[in-house]
């Protein structure tokens, strides 16, 4: 088994087109990782510029009505991550800031691709991109001639002849196709990683994810190996081979993926935006209005607080009550909206269930989930952000209502905050999922790439043993 890796690695050595393969997918990294250095530099000192100049506006807009400021509102920032230099992932569509105010839950807003030609949306060269796309198709370059070659060169009976145990013959042969994309992946994470930590100002880089991207890539790269030499196993020419392996390669990247997504949408379509906004509106009509005194439930809450506290009018309470009304005004809002965005995350998370379990149809589904999550720059991830900026939004009018409730009379809508109180706001800060967190949420795409590892093997072996 060792002669046979030792010259099928000479000839791959020998071979001048790997040779010119090599050079142009280590060109698109390097074009790749500069650029992607450049542009998170770039991202990242706007997002912290962003920042600071949002927090100095809240901190010193001076003396003010909370009510005014709730109005006046903030902004949640998301922070950029150190892996979206490897993946891109979904960041630049979903946005990266929200506006947080009162009576109101936003979208976020500003994405890069917003700001983008047309052009990109045919996609944006990334480390990624090359890893996930090009290198399969060097595999397929090593690979797709390993047995093939033996029959039209008719040097398999003369191996036969010498007593190579079939075996370790595809052994030998799969052990050889897989060496040289190993050692150039082992390459690339380790100088990712060697750059990565030298990037001024980077955000939640940790050498444990991008090892687990590493083994990831492996995984993929194994299955590809696999199913390359297997290929070759089978087929009757070299021509026949090539032709199957990218066959196989165009259904696993582009065209199974589409269909899950189709299937996906179709299954749990999202509302319309004007539905979606309609049923908030509806809820919000026959609810508590922290502004309306005279609404159905503004009375049932009077008449409870009244009871309550065993007082005769409002008056009489220990607290301003238009405060407390608007904060509980505030409360029952943000009900309304958990619910709503719930069904919207439901379906998301529908989709998502859908398409990770379609994934026994290609492995390319199982990397590209497990590539986003762990790079922090998936859907989920978002989903948690929006979600964080959202519990952030609801404290924040708690504190300003509660002022009013605190600190103001009933009817006194003059009533100023100190300025120096606007300081004691904490400030929005998000912190992503860990790796063992991810890891978990995506146990499905683990054992499905998994299954697409042991099973493709066990037919090579058994393969083997019939030639």
């Amino acid at each position: 088994m060792v002669h046979v890796i030792f010259k099928e690695l000479k000839e791959l050595a020998r071979d001048g087109r790997f040779k010119i393969v090599i050079g142009i997918a280590f060109v698109l990294l390097i074009i790749a990782t500069i650029t992607g250095v450049n542009q998170y530099q770039k991202n990242n000192e706007q997002y912290l510029a962003s920042v600071g100049k949002e927090r100095s506006i809240w901190e010193t807009q001076g003396a003010k009505n909370p009510h005014s400021a709730a109005h006046y509102g903030t902004y949640a920032f998301k922070p950029l991550f150190a892996l979206s230099l490897f993946d891109y992932g979904v960041t630049k569509y979903t946005g990266n800031s929200i506006f947080l105010e009162a009576h109101s839950r936003n979208e976020a807003s500003f994405s890069e691709a917003s700001d983008q030609t047309s052009l990109a949306r045919f996609g944006t060269l990334s480390i990624n991109f090359v890893l996930i796309y090009l290198f399969p198709l060097i595999i397929i370059l090593i690979g797709y001639n390993s047995y093939t070659k033996e029959i039209e060169h008719q040097t398999f009976r003369l191996l036969k002849s010498q007593g190579v145990h079939p075996v370790k013959l595809v052994l030998g042969k799969w052990f050889a196709v897989f060496i040289p994309i190993f050692g150039l992946t082992l390459i690339v994470f380790l100088l990712l990683g060697i750059v990565l930590s030298n990037v001024d100002g980077l955000a939640f880089f940790s050498w444990n994810n991008l090892l687990t991207l590493f083994v990831i890539y492996i995984l993929y790269y194994l299955v590809i190996t696999t199913l390359t030499v297997l290929i070759s196993m089978r087929s009757k020419s070299s021509g026949m081979s090539l032709v199957s392996s990218l066959v196989v390669w165009i259904l696993f990247s582009f065209i199974l993926p589409k269909v899950a997504i189709n299937f996906a949408n179709e299954n749990h379509p999202y509302p319309s935006k004007s539905e979606f906004n309609a049923r908030i509106a509806s809820d919000k009509k026959n609810g508590l209005d922290g502004h309306n005194p005279w609404n159905k439930a503004a009375k049932e809450l009077e008449e409870k607080t009244l009871k309550e506290y065993g007082v005769d009018s409002i008056s009489q309470l220990p607290f301003n009550y238009a405060g407390y009304r608007m904060q509980k005004g505030e409360e029952h809002e943000a009900k309304i909206y958990e619910k709503h965005y719930a069904i919207l995350n439901d379906i998301a998370i529908q989709q998502n269930d859908i398409y990770k379990k379609l994934a026994f149809l290609s492995p390319f589904i199982s990397v590209r989930f497990l590539s986003m999550d762990i790079a922090n720059t998936s859907d989920n991830l978002h989903w948690k952000f929006t979600k964080a900026a959202e519990l952030y939004r609801i404290k924040k009018q708690a504190f300003l209502n509660n002022d009013i409730k605190d600190n103001s009379k009933l009817g006194d809508w003059g009533y100023k905050m100190e300025a120096k109180k606007f300081k004691e706001l904490p400030k929005f800060s998000f912190t992503p999922p860990t790796l063992s967190n991810i890891l978990m949420e995506s146990k499905e795409n683990l054992m499905f790439l998994g299954l697409w590892l042991v099973l493709p093997f066990i037919v090579l072996i058994g393969a083997s043993k019939k030639i």
